[in-house]
């Protein structure tokens, strides 16, 4: 819904070609006459509309339809729209002008969450949200063969009933915990207000008051117009605080204090905001040992890990592999119009003992990349490249995986891949292998592998 005709046509053409069912409205009653006569799951709404303004609209929306996830847009935009349309029960926002595929993004996320919700109004017990018909419908994180995930999605239905418990995940990079994050958020009952992930290392400290409490114009030198804060902005619905083992330690306090009262006052201002965040805290560092080191605060610690989850890395869940690798494969050889049938076992067998200490994103980019080499109709070993490091748990070809690979024409298609992929340098092919020098002479002349 927009009365600019060059908007509707060019976003409208773009979601048709994307295979949407889409329908176009100038005006608030246009819209609602469609709402009336279609089923409709996701409405992109203008602020500055004829007849009303877009957040009189989206009120109005979703009194009738309060299903209907909405997306807005302006291109007028300040903090304090934002925060209007978000409280009104906005999924998402943008400025114009905005590109087209970020907003394909949204509906994505958006349509997401949508089969979520819908699916969860049919579960009986917890257990049911790791049933293979309701993890279709969540993203490639939560592909559970492994019990260890499957105990990771059991604890992440219960506690996301909990909306005022505070959750620590914790977990090696790459292993998801922003879409843990995410996904507690829109399974609780604050799923339709905003859910706010911030990269607690990407604030300066001198920035950090201003960035998570607001200010008033005019409290500092750059303080030149009003400011309202991440946690005035997250109101009801969820903060995200990655990295939170990052915080510099002169900050904690003030951050545990927020937790703790519920309130904030902004920079430059006496009066008292009162708040109702949820804070789901991330981090990959041992905040325990960090307490005991007088680098994190105990107190903190202990508001904070009320919920503990802890994600598991890839090497611990690799019966997930063999899916992960058949979800990427399916997603980046669509995005590459590429016919990939498939991939060879063998090449399974060993990217399924690799140990990943990348994880899930390392496990991603190999297969993007193997994607973009692969001219044949499956993926093979040759199409992979591996880090190999001075560190072991680089070293993809352990001593395991040659050991697996018992036929010959396997270890020699083993040794040609680790030859391509170190520029055949023999040296470190070996290492690769998990094998000596000379041992590996020995099997390049033993299966006449060309130098």
């Amino acid at each position: 819904m927009d009365d600019d005709s060059a908007v509707r046509e060019e976003l409208g053409e773009f979601l048709i070609e994307k295979k949407f069912e889409t329908h176009t409205a100038s005006l608030p009653s246009e819209a609602m006459e469609i709402l009336k006569e279609k089923e409709i799951d996701i409405a992109i709404i203008d602020v500055k509309l004829p007849e009303k303004d877009g957040i009189s609209a989206l009120k109005d929306i979703r009194k009738l339809y309060p299903d209907l996830e909405v997306i807005m847009i302006s291109g007028h935009g300040d903090m304090e729209m934002v925060i209007s349309a978000m409280r009104a029960g906005a999924n998402d926002f943008f400025l114009k002008p905005f590109r087209s595929i970020d907003v394909e993004n949204a509906i994505e996320r958006t349509k997401r969450f949508l089969s979520i919700s819908k699916e969860l109004k049919e579960v009986k017990s917890n257990y049911d949200l790791i049933t293979k018909e309701l993890k279709s419908k969540f993203r490639y994180d939560f592909i559970a063969e492994s019990k260890a995930m499957k105990d990771v999605l059991n604890m992440v239905a219960r506690v996301a009933k909990a909306d005022k418990t505070t959750v620590l995940i914790t977990g090696e990079s790459g292993t998801g915990k922003e879409m843990i994050a995410s996904t507690i958020h829109y399974l609780s009952a604050r799923k339709n207000y905003y859910f706010n992930a911030v990269n607690c290392s990407a604030i300066p400290d001198t920035l950090f008051e201003s960035e998570f409490f607001g200010h008033k114009k005019g409290s500092f030198t750059d303080a030149v117009e009003n400011k309202s804060g991440l946690f005035e902005v997250t109101n009801k619905g969820t903060l995200f605080l990655d990295e939170i083992g990052d915080l510099k330690y002169e900050l904690q306090g003030k951050f545990l204090r927020v937790l703790e009262e519920g309130k904030i006052s902004k920079i430059g201002s006496s009066k008292v905001i009162d708040i109702d965040v949820r804070v789901v805290a991330a981090t990959n560092r041992d905040l325990r040992k960090m307490s005991d080191e007088d680098k994190f605060r105990l107190d903190l610690l202990h508001r904070l890990n009320s919920f503990v989850i802890n994600l598991p890395p890839l090497r611990e869940r690799r019966e997930d592999i063999p899916a992960l690798i058949d979800y990427y494969l399916e997603q980046f050889a669509k995005q590459s119009n590429k016919k990939i049938s498939g991939i060879d076992i063998n090449t399974v067998q060993i990217l399924t003992d690799y140990s990943f200490p990348g994880n899930i994103r390392e496990l991603r980019n190999m297969l993007e990349r193997a994607v973009i080499l692969c001219d044949d109709d499956k993926l093979k070993l040759k199409h992979f490249q591996f880090n190999y490091g001075n560190s072991s748990q680089s070293n993809v070809f352990s001593n395991n995986v040659v050991s697996n690979l018992n036929l010959a024409e396997n270890e020699r298609e083993l040794i040609k891949s680790a030859l391509q992929q170190t520029q055949n340098n023999k040296t470190h092919a070996a290492k690769l292998l998990g094998i000596d020098r000379k041992r590996l002479l020995r099997k390049i002349n033993y299966y006449s592998i060309n130098n």
